[in-house]
């Protein structure tokens, strides 16, 4: 029988990017639940503002201060005021853009991910 001795190096040479693609894939998905996560927060905190009757301005500074872990801007929450009981409309959009190499030529113009949320003025 011939020597095997560079049989496992090869192996581990086939071996490494499909884990790296994994190991990166796992890495994106988990920076994209984390800012859906993060939206839907801020936007839950946006509308409870909204709902207690604080202007536009003030809420969309609440919204931007719960979003800071995602650098969330003024610009990307639109808020829709609503007068004592009628329904007030808070709709954050975000884009996000995968880090992963191969994965980001896929996906080359990155995921926008838009969060609404409506409340009942009191």
């Amino acid at each position: 029988m011939k020597s095997e001795k560079g049989q496992s190096l090869v192996e581990f040479a086939l071996v490494v990017p499909i884990l790296a693609l994994l190991l990166f894939g796992i890495v994106d998905f988990g920076r994209i639940f984390h800012a859906y996560l993060t939206i839907d927060h801020a936007g839950r905190e946006a509308a409870r503002a909204a709902s207690i009757g604080k202007s536009k301005t003030e809420v969309e500074l609440v919204a931007v201060k719960s979003g800071s872990s995602i650098n969330l801007t003024i610009g990307d929450v639109v808020v829709v005021p609503g007068a004592s009981g009628s329904d007030a409309k808070i709709t954050i959009t975000y884009p996000i853009a995968p880090i992963t190499p191969i994965i980001g030529t896929f996906f080359s113009e990155g995921f926008i991910l838009i969060d609404t949320t409506v409340m009942r003025v009191e």
